[in-house]
């Protein structure tokens, strides 16, 4: 920020604090992370470099800030995908008392593990959203339908078993009523849609070819790292990968992406 810039210097830089929590250590062994407080680390690790990476000089659009709401999660998101590249988890990744790497057996079920009832969690998102955007924009509170009516309503697209007559989900469903997330829950599965098709183009470069995937890395820091919110999200998208946003790698990803005939 040049605003907020001392005497005589001509821009402040950005400062980020990551303040983590993990599991205790258990009487004589370390404290040792969970796969889960792993993809944490990554995730925040990925909003921590959009804010110190930041080239905008105007404090207000710079780093996280002034990003839209729908892809503020992408570079964070992005970061998780790494967790799941054994090349790069073998390089951190050590048992602590014999050094060995994970074995591949064991990798192989972790990765079939993230995609377990992927169908079904897509859908439950989709639900969600579609849910939220009906609720704020065509639904007319007192007239002959609840709220409830057309959270079943929506469900009869979504759900295989329809919800049960006295279901009251939406009371509690604090994002989109307490949680600062109204007429924007779709939001959590679009940015998934920006961070899949951002990492597959470092698939697409070769995971195994280091200066392919700097390369790639030095654009992607160049434009979703370094525009923040200096320029609208589907610009700063379309200057790092030149296209529109598709949901192939997402559903690639996930398992969910049907074979070629």
């Amino acid at each position: 920020s040049k605003t907020m810039a001392a005497a005589g210097e001509v821009l402040r830089l950005p400062i980020a604090h990551m303040v983590c929590n993990q599991s205790p250590p258990v009487g004589d062994q370390p404290s040792l992370m969970t796969f889960r407080e792993v993809e944490t680390l990554f995730h925040e690790i990925g909003h921590a470099l959009q804010h110190m990476l930041t080239t905008q000089e105007e404090g207000l659009v710079a780093g996280i800030r002034g990003v839209e709401w729908d892809a503020v999660e992408t570079p964070s998101q992005f970061m998780e995908n790494w967790c799941y590249d054994k090349s790069t988890v073998d390089k951190m990744a050590k048992h602590y008392e014999t050094g060995e790497t994970i074995p591949v057996d064991l990798w192989n079920k972790v990765k079939a593990a993230k995609n377990y009832r992927a169908g079904s969690m897509m859908m439950r998102q989709l639900q969600f959203s579609v849910t939220d955007l009906q609720l704020h924009s065509g639904f007319q509170p007192g007239g002959d339908k609840t709220v409830h009516d057309l959270y079943k309503e929506v469900a009869k697209t979504y759900q295989i078993q329809q919800p049960l007559e006295y279901d009251r989900f939406l009371c509690g469903f604090s994002h989109i009523f307490a949680g600062g997330y109204s007429a924007g829950y779709y939001s959590y599965k679009w940015a998934e849609v920006l961070s899949a098709d951002c990492f597959a183009a470092f698939e697409e470069a070769g995971l195994d070819n280091e200066d392919k995937v700097k390369e790639t890395g030095v654009r992607f820091r160049d434009t979703v790292l370094a525009m923040g919110g200096g320029a609208a999200a589907p610009e700063v998208f379309k200057e790092f990968r030149g296209r529109d946003p598709t949901p192939d790698a997402l559903l690639r990803h996930s398992g969910l992406a049907v074979a070629a005939a």
